[in-house]
């Protein structure tokens, strides 16, 4: 991948998140490992969404 599509996919799953889009989230997830950086950020973002099925997926996504 890419760095455009790196950057791309992760405000993807910014606005996702944001958004309260769980099937989203999940595609946008598939197949891809976050840093824990990357990680933490958007579980931090889920929570101040309210989002505790998308905290949840998040948690479980493989770790680089």
């Amino acid at each position: 991948m890419s760095s455009e599509q790196a950057i791309a996919n992760m405000e993807g799953l910014q606005a996702a998140i944001s958004n309260g889009e769980t099937s989203r989230v999940k595609e946008l997830l598939a197949g891809r490992k976050l840093d824990e950086l990357q990680k933490d950020y958007l579980i931090d973002l889920a929570k101040l969404n309210g989002s505790q099925e998308i905290v949840t997926l998040l948690k479980n996504a493989p770790e680089k």
